[in-house]
């Protein structure tokens, strides 16, 4: 059954963006907005000693993982560093918070900072790694000296506060923190395109998207860690540590199975980049939480039938090398979008598709030798993208209709 009849209500409108530049006021008029105080962030300042801050956090008004933050970075090297850090009363930048109710707060950047801190105090890992104070390595706070346990105890972290006094309303709020994210994190390490699009507008898609990368079929085929029953994956080093994790570009591909049967849309961007953009903001206000767990339920399933079908090779493909064409041994996009989408599309003919699974994968690799131009990396326009689909669709029939003879 295709994926259209699953879900008919899933069509969404694509708007192209304005441009605020192109507004036209006079000088007085610029001058009184501001006068008027808009769009004017009001902060507050405060410090926390570090015996402190595990019953501050604990208290309930902190908000460790707003949606827009990115997602856990440091290793136990990194956050026996920061600790260090703290022994040598090194500078340590202040963390960014948002006021959202009086006195609770959103972590807007510092995250990994209070989260190493809270993993400290609570004998969480050992220190490692460290350069200054390597005799400290393989202790943990309850083994340090007493006279060491002290100084970092009465060490400050600082902190700038967003006031709830910002904004008069939710959508402005939202705005304003989303905003303040991404100025504060652009003179750091550069954010990835979805780690931008995951800070700039939130919505169902940014609690959905992340649990679907963590489908074992989907790690697998990408060679990402794959999550374990019963362990936290925020608690293992070799998924945090993961460079498709870091980056989020895990959740970059969910996305483009979710827009990938829209991308011919009248009105859409050609460019993926600004097409994922547009899609990921209009699909966070258009469509429900519901919609998005149905075609969440569809992407698990077509992953499922594609591993069931092509193995190691579900988003190989084949390339000339050498002067002869070979399988290239590891996954792309090209193969992903294309396969992802026809798959999705004949999840009524699994059962057939599993049994005649030999015959996908020899049609598959004839496939892509008769068609290589097709497959060429470099043609990225909808109509190419469009016409992959095609393809892939049109062999899966043939060994559809070639079982119900």
């Amino acid at each position: 059954m295709p994926v259209s009849d699953l879900l008919p209500e899933e069509a969404i409108t694509l708007n192209q963006p304005t441009d605020a530049s192109q507004q036209q006021m006079s000088e007085s008029q610029i001058v009184d907005r501001y006068v008027r105080g808009e769009v004017r962030i009001v902060t507050d300042q405060a410090r926390t000693q570090l015996a402190e801050l595990p019953l501050v956090l604990a208290s309930g008004r902190y908000k460790l993982q707003p949606e827009y933050q990115r997602r856990h970075r440091w290793n136990v090297a990194k956050k026996s560093r920061l600790i260090e850090s703290f022994i040598m009363n090194v500078p340590v930048p202040p963390i960014f918070v948002y006021e959202y109710e009086y006195s609770k707060y959103e972590v807007m950047d510092g995250l990994q900072r209070l989260t190493a801190l809270w993993d400290f105090y609570q004998d969480k890992f050992d220190l490692v790694e460290l350069e200054f104070w390597p005799e400290l390595n393989g202790r943990r706070y309850s083994t340090l000296p007493l006279q060491l346990r002290q100084a970092i105890d009465r060490r400050h972290i600082s902190s700038i506060v967003l006031l709830y006094e910002t904004a008069n309303d939710s959508a402005v709020a939202q705005h304003l923190k989303e905003l303040v994210f991404e100025r504060i994190n652009s003179g750091g390490v550069s954010l990835s395109a979805q780690e931008s699009r995951n800070a700039l507008s939130s919505g169902p898609l940014n609690a959905g998207l992340p649990r679907l990368a963590r489908t074992p079929e989907f790690c697998r085929a990408w060679g990402i860690p794959e999550p374990i029953e019963g362990v936290d994956d925020l608690d293992r080093d070799e998924v945090l540590s993961d460079p498709r994790v870091q980056s989020m570009d895990d959740v970059e591909m969910v996305l483009r199975f979710f827009a990938h049967r829209q991308r011919g849309l009248e009105g859409a961007p050609r460019r993926l980049k600004a097409f994922l953009d547009q899609y990921w903001s209009a699909a966070n206000e258009q469509l429900s939480a519901g919609t998005i767990e149905a075609i969440g339920r569809v992407f698990t399933a077509t992953i499922r039938l594609v591993f069931a079908v092509l193995d190691e090779r579900a988003f190989y493909i084949r390339r000339e090398r050498g002067g002869s064409r070979g399988w290239v041994p590891r996954p792309t996009l090209l193969a992903y979008d294309s396969v992802m989408s026809a798959f999705s599309q004949r999840l009524d003919g699994a059962a057939t598709l599993i049994d005649r699974k030999q015959m996908v994968l020899d049609r598959l690799e004839h496939l892509y030798d008769e068609h290589a131009a097709d497959f060429d990396g470099r043609k990225t326009d909808p109509k190419d993208f469009l016409r992959r689909d095609e393809l892939i669709l049109s062999l899966l029939d043939d060994v559809i209709a070639t079982s119900a003879k």
